[in-house]
């Protein structure tokens, strides 16, 4: 396949090492490393650069802006998580900002029906318009960016022509609290006391999958290593969350959506088609895979994950506009490329696709702190968005 076969929903891209001195990176991992360090220097420069006599230690970081930070990212990093399937599969969907107005208001229109429908009504047209789109694109056979560039503005012209132009409230305060309510401090305890466990059984579970499948599995000092890195940065965030009052609501959201991406994409078959549709379409047709089913697997997918976006950001709001979401589509798509997926298809994880959103977020939030002009924020993100691509290319060129 062009970027390499799928093995155990791994990519062989992935398993390509770069020679730096004397150690051999795997590409994938150096790309991370990059996109951690920049992330470092970013959250740096803004601490430092919102130091007052308010804040003798900067505000950027501080568990307030923090929070409000991560509740802005979840929005994006849930879009995040469904555009990177449909951009594996060597797809592209510009209309996903339309169709979280569209959700938003539907949700905001049923209140009067109670929580669950007024909830259910976001995902269902979200999965309904995901999929009305994926079949076009894979039984018409309609380029994605036709379809999807015509829903970007058919969708706006139904939220407005059902709202009338008008902002709707969200009145019931369960829905209201679901964009911007805490978790209480003990119950963010009891989640990382959980999320350790997790970790510590996924890494001995792979560890003694290498064994039985006689590969060499790592060191005793590498094992601590990958539980104990992750388990430190669960309680640093948890501890960091409750001097505010406790994790917000929206992040764990988004955590679950995120978990439940990367095993659709890394333990699935479903998954491990996106990948090799994405790679070589006429491989993986001539394999005995369904591409049109696939496709529209996908943009249903991606459909319902727009509706948990626009439960999300409505709920934070407080109400639902017409013009909702306005531009979220380029959001969700740059943090994709940001965290390395390829716009050519094959190539891209969860993980890369989250670090990206909090980059995006992480310099949105800077930059409105320092009170950055609009103008001056969409050149540095547009030149951060083509710096990516770019380091990418450059990458590709030398590996």
């Amino acid at each position: 396949m062009r970027n390499g076969s799928v093995e155990s929903g791994v990519m062989t891209d992935d398993l390509e090492k770069k020679k730096i001195g004397r150690w051999a990176i795997p590409v994938s991992a150096l790309r991370a490393y990059t996109m951690v360090f920049a992330l470092i220097v970013i959250w740096i420069f803004f601490q430092v650069k919102t130091v007052s006599e308010i804040y003798p230690y900067g505000l950027f970081l501080h568990p307030l802006n923090f929070a409000n930070l991560l509740k802005q990212m979840a929005v994006t990093g849930v879009l995040a998580v469904g555009m990177l399937m449909v951009i594996v599969a060597r797809q592209i969907d510009l209309s996903v900002g339309s169709i979280v107005g569209l959700a938003g208001g539907v949700a905001a229109m049923t209140q009067g029906y109670g929580l669950v429908p007024s909830l259910a009504s976001a995902i269902v047209i979200g999965v309904l318009v995901g999929a009305l789109q994926g079949s076009l694109v894979a039984w018409a056979n309609i380029p994605a960016f036709i379809v999807t560039l015509g829903g970007l503005l058919a969708w706006r012209g139904a939220i407005l022509y059902l709202s009338k132009g008008e902002t709707i409230p969200v009145r019931l305060p369960v829905f209201r609290s679901l964009g911007v309510s805490l978790v209480h401090p003990t119950v963010g305890l009891i989640l990382a006391a959980v999320a350790i466990a997790a970790v510590v059984w996924t890494v001995l579970r792979r560890n003694a999958m290498r064994r039985r499948h006689g590969l060499p599995a790592p060191s005793v000092g590498a094992t601590a290593a990958r539980i104990v890195v992750p388990a430190a940065l669960i309680v640093g965030f948890v501890l960091h969350m409750n001097r505010q009052g406790g994790v917000p609501v929206p992040v764990l959201a988004l955590l679950i959506v995120a978990l439940l991406g990367a095993f659709v994409m890394n333990s699935t078959t479903f998954g491990r088609y996106l990948y090799a549709i994405g790679s070589n379409p006429e491989a993986a047709r001539l394999s005995g895979i369904s591409i049109g089913r696939h496709i529209l697997g996908a943009f249903a997918f991606l459909g319902a994950l727009v509706g948990v976006a626009a439960i999300l950001h409505t709920g934070r709001v407080g109400s639902a506009s017409p013009d909702a979401g306005t531009l979220m589509e380029l959001d969700a798509i740059a943090a994709c490329v940001i965290g390395g997926t390829s716009l050519m298809g094959g190539r891209g994880t969860v993980a890369g696709a989250m670090l990206g959103a909090l980059v995006m977020a992480s310099l949105d939030n800077g930059m409105s702190l320092l009170s950055v002009e609009n103008a001056t924020q969409y050149i540095i993100k547009g030149a951060v968005l083509v710096a990516a691509v770019g380091f990418d290319m450059a990458g590709r060129r030398k590996g």
